[in-house]
């Protein structure tokens, strides 16, 4: 029987994720509320892990980011995507969801977006939907923008894949006190950037509506260019692609 004991640092605690190839010890550690990781080898594939979320065939050779985004996912936890100077970009959670709602309460942040769920329950389990089947799926999606200085949830932003398009698409929105103050083309910048380095994306869209003015010029300045008129649910926006993403300075985080 295998079983390894991995510490994992977590907002400066050390926490442990347990490797093991034997079911049995995986359903009891689990059980016990522990986070599992499964390690697979010729030995144990008759063994049914299809209730397991990560599992491993080298576990003697994990990088430390892959263990700390096992745990973060076992334990309910978000992932922290990327940083710039001003911001934390990480997995949204559902205790976002009543500042996102002040956040959108503002009709000019909303004029152009698509609206919340009336019922603040209703949207923080499209949250916890999002997590399980477009975060864990994709490793990527719509994600939660932070104000380093404060703590406080400024925004969203993110990548993710509208129905009937082939490119992934940017999107954003920066609530009403912290615009005009460059978080936006800050954090797009680096999360176009984040989808080249780390996800491989080379092309990707912005559907901007016509009227958008602001969002259209910092579309431009992002480098995205025209490439198209279309009509969605009888709103007319302009297609943008960009080609070109911008080099990554930093770490991955």
């Amino acid at each position: 029987m295998y079983i390894k004991e991995i510490k994992v640092p977590i907002s400066g605690t050390e926490q442990t994720l347990y490797v093991t190839d034997q079911k049995d010890t995986a359903e009891e550690l689990r059980g016990a509320g522990e986070a599992v990781l499964i390690y697979l080898h010729s030995g144990n594939r008759s063994q049914d892990f299809s209730s397991y979320l990560f599992a491993v065939e080298d576990p003697e050779d994990l990088e430390p980011e892959y263990v700390e985004r096992v745990y973060r996912r076992l334990k309910g936890l978000p992932w922290n995507i990327l940083e710039t100077d001003r911001c934390l970009i990480r997995e949204t959670t559902p205790e976002d969801v009543e500042v996102f709602y002040r956040i959108y309460s503002n009709p000019a942040v909303t004029r152009y977006m698509e609206e919340l769920y009336p019922e603040v329950e209703q949207e923080k389990q499209y949250v916890r939907e999002y997590i399980e089947k477009i975060y864990t799926f994709y490793g990527f999606g719509v994600w939660t923008v932070v104000e380093k200085g404060s703590g406080a949830v400024i925004g969203r932003a993110g990548v993710s894949y509208r129905e009937g398009f082939e490119e992934p698409e940017l999107g954003f929105i920066i609530g009403a006190p912290w615009q005009r103050n460059g978080y936006a083309y800050e954090v797009c910048e680096a999360i176009l950037a984040y989808a080249a380095a780390a996800l491989g994306f080379t092309k990707l869209q912005a559907l901007v509506e016509t009227e958008n003015l602001p969002s259209i010029r910092l579309c431009r300045k992002l480098g995205f260019d025209y490439d198209s008129r279309i009509t969605l649910r009888e709103r007319e926006y302009y297609r943008l692609i960009i080609t070109e993403l911008p080099p990554w300075r930093g770490e991955l985080v």
